[in-house]
């Protein structure tokens, strides 16, 4: 049954942004050095004839999502700028009158076939990956939302009842789900803070010894520089993943580090998350390198909080990989893998403990990924993808509104600051960080929140 809130798409338009990083971020063994980002406004109208304009942002991450020996990062970027152009024309198309996620839904493999047909327009070495045509949809999935909160008066987080949507969650996931709708696993009110997750880049320096030569942009250089300005506790630590003696003396390095700085401030409890962005061969290494950690520093052990995506993110190609004894040991939570519910319920198998959500996968999937992990039990929380300005909002409003999620990722401050200047003042709690938290109380406006 139709109902007054349903929205239909009247326009659609698309921009782009450009920003060098003020300092390459290494992950995964590649280096990104500059962003594009995609801004996209829908105007929609409900069933009352009201209109208004829905704005979604992301980065397009192609250097993460499009990974390739065969494919350069230029040809990823053109590619998912050519796919960006034709979701744009199927948005548009698009007739229905429904809730955003019944909008989202069919979209995706419309979505889907488009990604196919520009990679074979563009001659790509390889097929545009779900993840890559994922991220390039997330700021129309966003736009989508933030407009129907718009022309409905209300925050959309607020519009995932009964109320608002025309079928539970069991037609979305499956009947574990019936009679559920999101509203039973998304919050009213935005957390009012959470902690930040600061990146420690593999080419990061940790000391003053560490730096060649320094920016002086004014802004911190180094992890006791960065502790200090901003107050933090949460630190987030890339590892290579194919160099155990590398990745140890890392992690111990960061903790030696921290440790003193912390110490200075007062400090007693920080803790660690450890990413090897797929890099593991097996979870051998995982476990290896857990092991030799405990035995080198078992202070920094205890303060690894969980471990994100260790080893290949296929899944169903790498079914050897089972998480099951390093789960035991700290939560592992998939990332790169997560893409939809039929991944979610194979990291179950495969011994996974938890999820990572991204705003840059989708607001829709984020929605039913965080519903499913809470039904399941598994450790959540929201990563980042160097978001800055209104896709860290984005970021920041899903993690304050999943009940869970204890902290937040947000580099884009570290790596491309100037992206945040037209934001910062608007949402300085969100933006300047003092006490090592992201106030993220204040994101209640209608839309998205922001």
């Amino acid at each position: 049954m139709a109902k007054t809130t349903d929205i239909r798409v009247c326009e659609v338009n698309t921009g782009y942004e450009e920003y060098a990083y003020r300092a390459p971020l290494k992950f995964g063994g590649m280096v990104v050095a500059n962003a594009t980002i995609l801004n996209v406004t829908i105007q929609v109208e409900n069933n009352a004839g009201k209109r208004a304009e829905g704005f979604g942002s992301m980065p397009l991450g192609n250097t993460w999502s499009f990974p390739s020996q065969r494919v350069t990062p230029d040809q990823s970027l053109k590619a998912m700028k050519r796919l960006a152009d034709r979701m744009a024309e199927a948005t548009r198309r698009c007739r229905d009158r429904a809730h955003p996620i019944d909008l989202m839904v069919p979209l995706e493999p419309q979505f889907l076939d488009l990604a196919s047909e520009v990679s074979r327009e563009l001659g790509l070495a390889e097929p545009m990956p779900k993840l890559c045509a994922l991220v390039t949809a997330s700021p129309f999935d966003a736009a989508l939302h933030d407009g129907f909160g718009k022309v409905n008066g209300l925050n959309s987080y607020d519009g995932l009842g009964p109320e608002f949507m025309s079928h539970d969650l069991a037609d979305y996931l499956n009947d574990d789900f019936q009679g559920e709708y999101l509203d039973r696993y998304t919050s009213r009110q935005p957390k009012p803070r959470l902690p930040l997750y600061h990146l420690v880049g593999a080419l990061d320096p940790l000391t003053d010894a560490d730096l060649p030569k320094r920016i002086d942009d004014g802004l911190p250089e180094t992890l006791p520089e960065w502790i200090r300005a901003d107050g933090l506790t949460h630190l987030k630590v890339k590892l290579n993943g194919d160099d155990p003696a590398w990745d140890v003396n890392r992690v111990c390095a960061v903790e030696r580090v921290a440790a003193e700085t912390q110490a200075a401030r007062g400090v007693r409890e920080w803790v660690y998350s450890l990413d090897f962005n797929e890099k593991c061969k097996n979870v051998e290494y995982l476990l290896d390198l857990l092991a030799r950690v405990r035995e080198k520093s078992p202070q920094a052990l205890e303060r690894v909080a969980y471990i994100e995506q260790p080893t290949a993110r296929d899944l169903k190609a790498n079914p050897e990989n089972r998480m099951h004894r390093a789960a035991q040991i700290r939560p592992v939570v998939i990332d790169e893998s997560l893409q939809d519910f039929e991944s979610l319920l194979l990291s179950r198998e495969l011994g996974y403990s938890g999820v990572a959500l991204k705003a840059c996968k989708g607001q829709t999937q984020a929605l039913l990924m965080a519903a499913a992990a809470q039904k399941y039990k598994m450790f959540l929380c929201v990563q980042d993808l160097t978001c800055p300005g209104a896709s860290f909002l984005h970021s920041a409003g899903l993690a304050a509104r999943v009940p869970g999620v204890t902290a937040i990722e947000g580099n884009a401050r570290q790596y491309c600051p100037n992206a945040n200047a037209a934001w910062a003042d608007r949402f300085p709690a969100i933006f300047k960080i003092t006490d090592g938290t992201v106030g993220t109380g204040c994101l209640t406006g209608d839309g998205l929140g922001h």
